[in-house]
């Protein structure tokens, strides 16, 4: 097995919410100020580092492994934007297996290949599923694969029921040398009252918001271009907004052990907040003036 250098991030969110987005501009970000940077994809859909690497083919850790020969480093790793290393772990064949346990048997490979010990990362990011019911993708901060995790969530209800069951995995493991938590990436974020509701989660489970990222076209056009926003519109605001945050992420030391919600105070809570929500939208004024 090889050493392991560099700080090891795993970076999980609920499908859609915006997580490879999120994780490949923060890789952007570090390599452009001059950091080695590895992304591994550990989500089956293979496409966590597409805009790095401007979306070129890329085969994945487990194809390469079910092809039957000798897989080598070369095979399944590329440099992209600023000399970021991408590699996807990928998954099973559809229908069969467990696309968790691939992120264990893909990761071994790679140690094994001596990939740390030879590239020398300063960081390097896990782009992991927050789907933490199956054991699989609790691996990375289950198993001390990576030191910290990050999880990127909007202020919708699943959103945030995701991030709460990842606080749970990082609660039961962290005590046995696990990783704990850096902070939650607010993501998506479009109407005046979804800081609050992350603030207020973060605020109850004893967790933090590092960083905020507005919904905006300039992400999207990026994407269709098969950049980051890094990349493709370096002067844009939220091309500071993701420099920022990997400044944070590189630089912070701080981390905790969340106190997740159970499931009825945290259903309780969002109830709550839906009525806030409602008034506002009404027009009634709550209490304080504020929401």
């Amino acid at each position: 097995m090889s050493e392991k250098t560099g700080k090891h991030i795993a970076i999980y969110g609920k499908g859609g919410i915006g997580k490879s987005t999120t994780t490949s501009n923060i890789s952007a970000a570090l390599a452009e100020a001059g950091y080695k940077v590895i992304q591994i994809g550990c989500d089956p859909k293979s496409d966590s580092t597409n805009t790095l690497r401007g979306n070129n083919y890329l085969p994945t850790v487990l194809d390469s492994m079910r092809g039957g020969t000798k897989v080598r480093l070369e095979d399944v790793a590329v440099g992209g934007f600023k000399g970021v290393l991408c590699i996807e772990s990928g998954g099973p064949v559809p229908g069969v297996g467990c696309a968790g346990r691939g992120i264990n048997a893909a990761v071994t490979l790679l140690q094994e290949l001596h990939l740390f010990e030879e590239f020398k990362p300063d960081f390097v990011l896990y782009d992991v599923l927050g789907d933490v019911v199956c054991g699989g993708f609790a691996v990375p901060i289950r198993d001390g694969i990576t030191d910290r995790a990050y999880v990127v969530s909007s202020s919708d209800f699943m959103a945030i029921y995701a991030a709460n069951n990842l606080f749970k995995a990082i609660n039961k493991y962290a005590p046995s040398g696990g990783a704990k938590l850096g902070g939650v990436i607010g993501n998506g974020l479009s109407a005046g009252y979804s800081k609050s509701i992350i603030d207020d989660f973060t605020r109850k489970t004893g967790t933090r918001v590092v960083g905020y990222i507005p919904r905006s076209l300039v992400v999207s056009q990026s994407e269709l271009y098969g950049k980051t926003v890094i990349e493709a519109n370096p002067t844009a605001e939220h091309a500071d907004l993701y420099r920022g945050l990997a400044k944070f992420i590189a630089e912070s030391e701080e981390l905790v052990v969340p106190s997740p919600l159970g499931i009825t105070e945290l259903r309780d809570w969002a109830r709550e907040w839906g009525d806030k929500v409602y008034n506002l939208e009404a027009g009634v004024v709550p209490e304080g003036g504020t929401i």
